[in-house]
């Protein structure tokens, strides 16, 4: 079987090194767009548009194939937190995330350029934090510099030791990218990443 182009819509390396687990050829692009939230959006309206808008941007200049657009914020009673971009905003978000759960929405889409179709799904991921105290945190924050990282953590990294637990259906949706719902919509556009033709 000959596989569609695949085409990650993101110049993140932790979505790119996700998407490497699957043992799929595929390629990057920048979906350059605006991520600004609109006024009174819920976050699940956000990473779905900007999930799709991701894609669609990407799809502009190209031909064929298999567009995979995500996007993600956390939220943490009701207010949403973004990636905190210096020191100073990643101590003061995981203060606020001492000893509380926050809820992930990721986005994800699947754009079959060929045929238009638009696969949508925004999976959630809940993590409860230990109570920190502020060595702690500046310790972390000193160690492993979460600036481009939503709610200031890697959690494929020593940020694993900042939780009490994490609940969910998909771990690498805490990552942001959700490789199970992924593999799902990839089975539906007809490609089956342990058909053995993915070598």
């Amino acid at each position: 079987m000959d596989l569609k182009p695949l085409i990650l819509a993101s110049t993140s390396p932790y979505r790119r090194q996700l998407l490497e687990r699957l043992k799929l050829p595929f390629s990057v692009a920048s979906p350059k767009i605006d991520e600004s939230p609109l006024p009174g959006e819920l976050p699940r309206e956000l990473v779905l548009r900007l999930s799709e808008n991701k894609a669609r941007a990407v799809a502009l200049n190209q031909h064929q194939g298999l567009i995979i657009g995500s996007d993600q914020v956390a939220v943490l009673n009701g207010q949403v937190l973004g990636k905190p971009g210096n020191r100073p905003n990643a101590v003061a978000q995981l203060q606020k995330c001492s000893a509380n759960s926050v809820v992930f929405h990721t986005g994800l889409c699947l754009l079959d350029i060929g045929n238009g179709r638009v696969r949508l799904d925004d999976i959630l991921y809940e993590v409860k934090f230990r109570t920190l105290n502020s060595e702690q945190i500046e310790r972390y924050v000193d160690s492993e510099q979460p600036f481009d990282c939503a709610c200031s953590f890697k959690a494929e990294s020593q940020g694993i030791c900042l939780f009490e637990y994490m609940r969910g259906d998909d771990p690498t949706a805490l990552i942001g990218l959700p490789l199970i719902a992924l593999t799902d919509m990839l089975r539906a556009e007809g490609v089956d990443v342990l058909a053995g033709d993915a070598e």
